[in-house]
């Protein structure tokens, strides 16, 4: 989940419209990858138990 927007990455869903197919691992995701709403890094995110 993205610390600032709270935007919630789904692995199942991927982000295709940013390059990342679905499926795509969040181990997998680049660093340089950036919430699509927001446009927070990587590293404000945070794994929450859904």
């Amino acid at each position: 989940m993205c610390l600032i927007c709270g935007w919630i990455y789904d692995e199942a869903a991927g982000d295709p419209d940013h390059g990342l197919a679905p499926g795509t691992a969040w181990a997998d995701v680049p660093m340089n990858w950036t919430c699509p709403e927001c446009g927070a890094r990587k590293e404000d995110f945070e794994m929450v138990a859904l």
